[in-house]
């Protein structure tokens, strides 16, 4: 077998590998990505096969959600009668039951230990004090070096090894055929999935560790094949097949189905009602509008912010379309704050502003000095010297502190935000290409054609037509203590970065006289002088709403204070409504943000379920209790349907991964998820394991899921997505688009559209651009249902 055949049968197995994000990056994705061009239902019988996975909720799942109401009945004996099932409901519950998993014993336990010790060892990013030698040469080389040490591998100090990891894969895999190869490969890239998928992530995603010490799946997989060969371990153990029941996972579908199709008829109904009442007179030009990030959290504070006062809010992906890498000022490091389906194409940096330059030597300075502290704690309690003595000298400090975070987290909480430097007070985000890494100020710049198209794009996305004085992009960030997911609680579109960077940046460029003035010479757009644009922050946790307001002219000083006035009021609100207390919402929301040992300091994006396209006026009215994204659309304004496009390329690509990687995490929390939080080891720096070793997790803890072990806080519904356009121009972006297609005919994803041009009646999509009218006719299976086109 040759190289070249070897590397195409790893790239066809490593698309089977889901990617694995790092914690300092956690970016939720679909685990099963590289299955999206099968239907769902037929993915997921693959994935149970592979990967021993569970695919769909839990038999207990199910009877929660039929005895709580949120399976209407009507439906699944519907979708049960049109599949052949005439039993009542309830009978086939008890069926469900037959797909419990029973623990199996894994043939390859010692090598599965064995390959994660070494691979655990390679690619640890700072945590351990020794590392790995030889590292600088590769994975595979240094691991050749040094694998005659290993007295857990008994053949090690015997054999030589080839000098490449391709060789090493052609050499084991000699005496085998060419199917047997093939699935040799697909076994053992997928045994340690979670560890792939980190391999898989470094690979298309080189940093400086990457590049420092190159590890790939090709080395990988040389490495564990010689491993298993030093310690006599099979390449195609016998194993059981798991035996398929056709029958459970029929049931299992129509379950899924019919809590879907629930879920979307009770909203469907909600939306038609709000939109009556949205026929009232519109107010006039509103004290002030927000942008807030299309992010399920955003749905309530909006409300709530509609609610104080004279406002306007708009929902917009959090990267605000600025395709971006951001260069933090406190560790330097440049990381990627737009979705990661996007390649950047800026690098944005702070700059001290020029009466500031004193107070940004001073924080840089500060900074400086607490890094150092910080490294020299570390060596501190991890030398072996100094351990002991650390401990003795530092002990009562430490004792102080723990006591401060253990009883009172919250204000604990308020004193290290008063402590934190501000660096957004004292410096202007300047934006250049990703190429242009320059210190001089003025390579660190793009065209004024760019920085238009930048402000013009997010106004086209929007359906922006009037402004108010203050026009505030709203990002999001959430404030946790000691807690390694907490990047999977910032904002999705910017990579799990917080979004107050792209904020900030957008708002500098509207503010540009400049840009101001080609908008109108070009397109016609008039920005009033009167307009100002500020960045801002959402803080999930706390409900906190930032405003960076450094640069905000004197003019403008009573309307921002009534706004920060109002936005405290809706903080109170909307915290106290989310937490369910009758007071204090506040207090207790910071609270569990300072808690080190608080579990669940927030739910992130947990019982997301529907992703919404439409003018604010048509949600405006409905408590969504958080479970929707909101993209404002205007179909009016969009007759060639391009900024539609932009948004089911974009934001509903990005939300389908983000709802699929909640699912899978939900129905499996072990195989999929992280399991619980308590048994977690961070390990080096980059990812947790189970207690001291095996498989590295890539997906959400059960604490993120579940209100207990056993009852479930997260709904795992595949993504729904509701459009109010209409219905041709919604299919004519999916003839244009073949991979958006794909997702919808495979159904990982559920759209309908309110088409305004009829009335606005609901048609449902249900494959091969064909639509169903009447959205209460139940259809899961489109061979056996006579399609309809819209008009």
């Amino acid at each position: 077998m040759s190289n070249q055949n070897i590397h195409t049968l790893i790239q066809e197995a490593s698309e089977l590998v889901g990617t694995t994000w790092p914690l300092y990056n956690f970016v939720t994705s679909n685990p099963l990505s590289g299955y999206e061009n099968q239907h769902f239902l037929k993915a997921g019988e693959k994935a149970k096969q592979l990967l021993g996975a569970r695919v769909f909720p839990e038999a207990e799942q199910f009877a929660q959600a039929f005895q709580q109401g949120d399976i209407d009945p009507k439906v699944l004996d519907e979708l049960l009668k049109e599949q052949g099932y005439n039993e009542p409901a309830v009978n086939y519950l008890e069926a469900l039951k037959q797909d419990e998993p029973t623990a199996a014993e894994n043939p390859s336990h010692e090598l599965d230990r064995l390959t994660a010790k070494w691979v655990g060892a390679f690619m640890d990013e700072g945590l351990g004090e020794w590392g790995m030698p030889n590292k600088e040469e590769g994975f595979y080389t240094s691991w050749k070096k040094i694998a005659k040490y290993d007295t857990e591998l008994s053949k090690g100090r015997h054999c030589t090894m080839p000098a490449s990891a391709g060789e090493a894969i052609e050499e084991v895999l000699k005496p085998y055929s060419t199917s047997d190869r093939k699935e040799i490969i697909t076994l053992h890239l997928t045994a340690l999935p979670g560890w792939t998928g980190y391999i898989k992530h470094r690979s298309e995603n080189p940093g400086e560790w990457q590049q420092q010490y190159h590890i790939d799946l090709v080395e990988y997989l040389a490495v564990r094949l010689w491993i298993a060969k030093m310690i006599n371990t099979p390449l195609l153990p016998e194993t059981k097949k798991r035996a398929t029941n056709e029958e459970v996972i029929a049931l299992q579908y129509i379950f899924l189905n019919a809590w879907e199709r629930s879920w979307q008829q009770r909203t469907l109904k909600s939306f038609r009602e709000s939109r009556k009442n949205s026929a009232q007179p519109e107010p006039g030009t509103p004290d002030a509008q927000m942008v807030f990030c299309i992010d399920t959290r955003s749905e309530p504070i909006r409300r709530h912010v509609e609610a104080v006062g004279n406002y306007e809010t708009f929902g917009y992906a959090g990267f605000f379309g600025i395709a971006m890498d951001y260069v933090n000022p406190t560790d330097g490091h440049s990381r990627k704050s737009c979705p990661p389906i996007v390649p950047s194409a800026y690098q944005v940096q702070e700059r001290p502003k020029e009466d500031k330059a004193v107070n940004y030597q001073q924080y840089i300075e500060k900074t400086a000095l607490k890094t150092f502290f910080r490294y020299f704690l570390k060596r501190m309690k991890n030398m072996l010297p100094s351990t002991f003595g650390f401990v003795e000298g530092s002990g009562l400090v430490y004792g102080f502190r723990l006591l401060a975070r253990t009883c009172l987290p919250g204000s604990f909480y308020r004193r290290t935000r008063k402590e934190q430097s501000q660096y957004e007070q004292i410096c202007s985000p300047e934006i250049g290409h990703i190429h242009n890494r320059e210190e001089d100020a003025m390579q660190l710049n793009i065209s004024l054609k760019e920085k238009t198209q930048i402000v013009k794009s997010a106004f086209d996305l929007m359906g922006w037509k009037t402004f108010a004085p203050l026009v505030v992009f709203t990002g999001h960030g959430s404030h946790t203590s000691n807690n390694p997911f907490g990047s999977s609680l910032d904002c999705g579109a910017c990579a799990a970065s917080p979004g107050r960077h792209n904020a900030r940046m957008l708002a500098n460029l509207a503010n540009l006289k400049e840009v101001r003035a080609k908008l109108l010479d070009e397109h016609g757009l008039v920005i009033p002088e009167s307009t100002w644009f500020l960045g801002a922050e959402h803080n999930t946790t706390t409900d906190e709403i930032e405003l960076f307001d450094s640069n905000i002219p004197e003019t403008h000083s009573e309307a921002l204070r009534q706004l920060k006035h109002d936005l405290a009021v809706a903080q109170h609100n909307a915290a106290t409504a989310r937490l369910k207390v009758e007071n204090n919402g506040v207090a207790i929301a910071q609270a569990k943000a300072g808690s080190w040992a608080e579990t669940r300091p927030e739910w992130g994006l947990a019982k997301n379920a529907g992703f919404i396209i439409a003018p604010r006026k048509s949600t405006k009215n409905l408590d969504l209790d958080g479970r929707c994204f909101l993209h404002s659309y205007e179909w009016q304004h969009d007759e060639e349907g391009k900024a539609l496009e932009g948004i089911m390329q974009g934001p509903m690509v990005v939300t389908q991964w983000i709802n699929n990687h909640y699912y899978f995490s939900s129905v499996d929390t072990e195989e999929f998820g992280s399991g619980s939080k308590i048994t977690h080891n961070v390990t080096g720096m980059f990812g947790v394991v189970q207690g001291n070793g095996g498989d590295l997790k890539k997906g959400l803890p059960l604490q993120s899921l579940k209100s207990t072990d056993n009852e479930s806080y997260h709904q795992p519904l595949r993504l729904s997505v509701i459009i109010e356009a209409p219905c041709d121009r919604v299919n004519d972006i999916l003839k244009r688009n073949p991979q958006l297609q794909n997702l919808l005919d495979n159904q990982w994803i559920h759209l309908i559209v309110n088409d305004p041009k009829k009335d606005y009646k609901t048609f449902r999509y249900i494959g091969d651009l064909k639509w169903q009218p009447r959205l209460e006719v139940p259809v899961i299976n489109r061979q056996l249902t006579e399609p309809m086109m819209a008009e």
